[in-house]
This record gives structure tokens, C-alpha cells and sequence, in this order.
């Protein structure tokens, strides 16, 4: 979540980044938080001055009991307990209010960065990089009719054990998909990150640490009798292993890679842009998590960014990069870039990765932070 010491000090610039986003009642909630914090710290002022006075008069009673004034004792004991009552009810005020402003603070996404373009959909991306060109084909055939003509995935079967959305992949098509894994991971490897098999279950606090919930329980698949949820992505499972962690300067920055299935509902889609493998319910994905200190998280942004770049010329894939415009951005996102490779059948780029940075949305929900050189504790950027 944005962290409401930024909105503060940056009001207007936050108010341009969520119109930027199209964000309606921004400017609302913006005022609503702001005037909530301020009754936060007046609520938590008035709090902590009762606490002091009762703790106080505590050891005013122990002096007076060892003097033996048993009547001022009375006297003392009373307001002692008056003060209770109405710490107890101003702490109860306290809490309403903070809940009141998680609320708030759940609802607005994440302020795009000020590169970030304007826009409302993806014909508004800016494309930054391309490579390599189309493969001259006599003969363009999309690839839900190579896999049919071929036998090595098949859909059919997977609706039959499944349902629509869950491929069983067979023969040269299983090989190909372990393949490919094994590939990126060991790319990974050489290239300074750590492997993480993590469960493909999590529960609700993990889905919130990294923003899926409450944002995204439409696309995640939800096992009721034990209130889990199938991740829609690694990103999920292997930042949540850093939740509630104060890490040293030595233990950065992290670097970890993860191979796991997916799963995401994907309601509402259809139509041929999600023909065959275009969009599925489940599906195999290697994901590369960084954090940083926040003034070393643009470099490893672009680090990130050239590394996958590495991977698709080795793969001689043509491909191009797209810095999405605010309106295509993710909740959870400050920015993002697509990188798309171009379909030559379909006659379309399609999205096959992308690498993005959220700043503190992610820390801040996961109380995840580290000591910095004068002592002090500040939140990590995740990426």
C-alpha cells in the first residue's frame, strides 16, 4: 500500500499520478486520509498523555501506601481507574480510525512513476526496444493447429480431467516445457540468483503482503475448507518468505528465482485472443524476485530488464519492450515493461514476461524493512 507519510509530503504529486491512472475519487480519498491521520495522531496524542498520567498517579499510590495515607490512597485509586475507563475508550476510537484508513489505504493503487506515459489501454504503451525480425515462413500456421497435427499438447483431454484452460502437454511438449524451465533457471543460476521451490498455496495474509488481496480474489482460485489460495504467480509465495523481517545491509540485496505452476481464473476472458495457449488457467512460469535498498532498486530494475533481453536473443526470438502507460499499470505497480514477442501466424505481440518495480506498495503491506548505516528503520523496494 502507499505509504501515507508520501501522500502528505507529495499530495499533489500523488493526485497526478492516480489521474494519470484514471483513478476515480482520488482527490477524495486523498483528503479523507489526510484528515483521518490527523485524527489518528490527535487520538493517539491524547492516548498516550493518559497512559503517562495514570502512570504517574501508579507510582504516587506506591509512594502514598508506603506512608501509610491510606485516604489520598483512596482518592488516587479512583481517578486512577476513571483515567482506565477513558484510555480504554479513546484506544477504542484509535483502532476504528486505523482501521478506517487500511480501508482507505486498500483501495489506491500504487503511484506511477513520473516516466510512467498517460493512458487508458495498451495502445497507449510506449515501445522502447525491438529486436530481431518475423522468420520467413512459406506457410504461417498458428500454433493451436501444430500442436493438434503434431500430438503434443492436447486440450481436449485437459478439459475432459479438467476443464477448459488446462492443457495436457505429451511427448515432445512436456519435454519442451521442462526444457525451458530448466533453461531459465539455470540462466538464473550464473546469474547470482538463489532457487526457491515454494508452496503453490497461500493463505490470506500472503495473498495481502503482495497485493492480490483484496484487489485480485476474482482471478485467484480459492479453497474454501481451508481459506487458501492457489498462487497466481511465484512473485507471491517468495517475497512473502521476507514478511515481517527486519534484514541487515548485508543480507541485500536478495535475489531468487522460482519455478512453479500457476493458476488464474481468468473470468470474463474469451474470444480468439485467448485461443489455445494464449490464456490459461494453469500454466508453468519462471519468475526472478529482487529486493533493494530504495536507491539501488532503478539500477536493478534496469538490470532486470537487460537480463530478459539476454534470454529472448538466445532464444532468437524477435521481440520488443513496452513501458506501460498508467492505465495498463497493475495495482501493485510504480512501473512496468512488457516484453512481447511477435506472432507470426496470429499476426500479433504477445506478451511472454515483464518486469516491473513497486517500490515500498509491497514492503509496506509485508512490514518488510531493513536497518540502514545511521540505524534506521526504513522499508525495502521489491521488484
Amino acid at each position: 500500500m502507499v505509504e501515507i507519510s508520501f501522500i502528505r509530503k507529495n499530495r499533489e504529486l500523488a493526485l497526478e499520478g492516480l489521474a494519470k491512472r484514471n483513478f476515480e475519487k482520488a482527490e477524495y480519498l486523498v483528503n479523507n486520509l489526510i484528515d483521518l491521520d490527523d485524527k489518528r495522531k490527535s487520538t493517539k496524542h491524547k492516548l498516550n498523555q493518559l497512559q503517562a498520567e495514570s502512570n504517574q498517579l501508579s507510582k504516587q499510590i506506591g509512594q502514598l501506601i508506603k506512608d501509610g495515607k491510606k485516604e489520598e490512597v483512596e482518592k488516587l485509586k479512583d481517578k486512577t481507574s476513571s483515567l482506565k475507563n477513558e484510555s480504554r475508550e479513546i484506544n477504542e476510537v484509535l483502532i476504528s480510525i486505523e482501521r478506517d484508513l487500511i480501508e482507505i489505504l486498500n483501495t489506491i493503487p500504487n503511484i506511477p512513476q513520473e516516466i510512467v506515459p498517460p493512458g487508458n489501454t495498451e495502445e497507449d504503451n510506449e515501445i522502447i526496444y525491438e529486436w530481431g525480425e518475423a522468420p520467413e515462413l512459406e506457410t504461417k500456421v498458428p500454433h493451436w493447429e501444430l500442436i493438434k497435427k503434431y500430438g503434443i499438447i492436447d486440450f481436449e483431454l485437459g478439459n475432459k480431467i479438467s476443464g477448459a484452460g488446462f492443457p495436457v502437454y505429451i511427448g515432445k511438449g512436456a519435454r519442451i516445457q521442462r526444457a525451458l524451465a530448466n533453461f531459465f533457471i539455470d540462466e538464473a543460476l550464473n546469474q547470482g540468483y538463489t532457487e526457491i521451490q515454494p508452496p503453490i498455496l497461500i493463505n490470506e495474509a500472503s495473498g495481502y503482503g503482495t497485493g492480490q488481496l483484496p484487489d485480485k480474489e476474482g482471478i485467484m482460485y480459492h479453497v474454501n475448507n481451508e481459506n487458501l489460495f492457489l498462487i497466481p504467480t511465484a512473485e507471491v509465495p517468495i517475497t512473502n518468505l521476507y514478511r515481517d523481517q527486519v534484514l541487515t545491509q548485508k543480507e541485500l540485496p536478495i535475489k531468487n528465482v522460482g519455478y512453479t505452476q500457476c493458476f488464474r481464473r481468468e473470468a470474463g476472458s474469451w474470444g480468439a485472443h485467448v485461443r489455445g495457449l494464449n490464456r490459461l488457467h494453469q500454466f508453468d512460469k519462471v519468475e526472478i524476485v529482487q529486493i533493494h535498498q530504495p536507491e539501488n532498486s532503478e539500477n536493478a530494475l534496469h538490470e532486470m530488464i537487460d537480463y530478459v533481453k539476454t534470454l529472448l536473443k538466445k532464444l532468437n526470438l524477435q521481440f520488443r519492450i513496452v513501458r506501460l502507460c498508467a492505465g495498463d499499470l497493475g495495482f501493485t505497480a510504480a512501473i512496468t515493461y512488457d516484453f512481447e514477442v511477435f506472432s507470426a501466424a496470429q499476426k500479433k505481440w504477445l506478451e511472454v514476461s515483464s518486469v516491473s518495480n513497486f517500490e515500498t506498495f509491497q514492503t509496506n503491506r509485508l512490514k518488510l524493512r531493513y536497518k540502514d548505516e545511521s540505524g534506521n528503520i526504513r522499508l525495502l523496494h521489491t521488484l
